[in-house]
């Protein structure tokens, strides 16, 4: 293939030999194009299909395809985390954990479909008991996939409205994935960061949040784009990973990376495929449908191009 695949992703650790161009898709050359905020790459795919090649939002991805969005997901796992620090709350409040939001107002930082809340609503739900129904979701923002139309309990917080100021201001009970600049303002969840880690230790609840998707005229005309962009990913995280394992850890997400080795007794923190990541990934899918992001099931392997359902990296 003589042209290059234009291609957004934020460099990192694990992309970085790919973004730095030492490491190239057989066959298949990027062209990196930089975008300064990530999310309005996302939007520009899901819109307009923008780009040959993108990291992608998974809840996003989702919500894009099943509203005919033509592009397929790689089982690219470019960036995971953990959510209990995403939910804020006024330390007056007298709430103190999430199953008193019940029936209250939560602010949502963009949109409804935004990954982080769904992993920290699905993390109120599983966890804490809150029936997430009884919420109503208040949004700063509009959802990338304009045709999607969240549930009743979903509101927007209107025009020049910022979710900080109406926490603060009490118009708000709670906030989740927006940051709060006042020290009145704490996580919900008690020691977050130790939290996320008990999750993972205890079962294995280690989300994922972006994941890579290309554009379905570039897999069709080009039946061994996927397998080889694939590859590519894949070999530019194992280098990050050796680093890992070498003690470089200079970002917050390489001292997590390296705390979840640790933790897990794993030699990769970042596993590509879509058979390590299968629970996780039904859970997703699982979670979207019952927070009516989805009106039908999900079959995870029928999310990524068939090329990549048997590979691993």
């Amino acid at each position: 293939m003589a042209e290059h695949l234009l291609t957004v992703t934020r460099t990192q650790g694990n992309n970085r030999a790919l973004t730095d161009g030492e490491v190239v898709p057989a066959g298949f050359p990027l062209a990196f194009k930089e975008e300064p905020v990530l999310v309005n790459g996302f939007r520009r795919m899901v819109r307009d299909l923008a780009y040959d090649v993108c990291e992608m939002a998974l809840t996003t991805y989702l919500t894009a395809r099943e509203h005919g969005v033509r592009f397929t997901a790689l089982p690219v796992f470019l960036v995971r985390g953990f959510h209990h620090g995403a939910i804020l709350v006024r330390k007056d409040s007298g709430i103190t954990e999430p199953g008193q939001l019940a029936g209250k107002r939560v602010g949502v930082g963009r949109g409804y479909t935004v990954t982080t809340g769904v992993w920290a609503r699905a993390i109120m739900a599983l966890e804490h008991g809150l029936d997430l129904d009884s919420v109503t979701w208040v949004l700063s923002g509009d959802e990338h996939v304009v045709s999607y139309r969240p549930p009743a309990n979903v509101e927007p917080a209107g025009p020049g409205k910022k979710l900080g100021d109406m926490l603060l201001a009490g118009e708000l009970d709670a906030v989740v994935n927006t940051g709060v600049d006042s020290p009145e303002v704490v996580p919900l969840i008690t020691e977050p960061v130790e939290a996320g880690f008990a999750a993972l230790r205890e079962r294995g609840f280690y989300p994922i949040n972006h994941l890579v998707v290309v554009k379905d005229e570039v897999l069709d005309a080009h039946p061994g784009v996927a397998k080889a962009v694939f590859d590519a990913f894949a070999e530019s995280k194992r280098r990050y990973v050796e680093q890992l394992r070498a003690g470089v850890v200079e970002t917050a997400a390489d001292r997590m990376y390296a705390r979840v080795m640790v933790e897990t007794g794993t030699t990769d923190p970042l596993p590509y495929g879509i058979e390590p990541n299968r629970a996780i990934l039904d859970l997703l899918a699982e979670q979207a449908a019952a927070q009516h992001i989805l009106t039908k099931p999900v079959d995870v392997d029928s999310m990524f191009a068939p090329a990549t359902r048997e590979l691993a990296g």
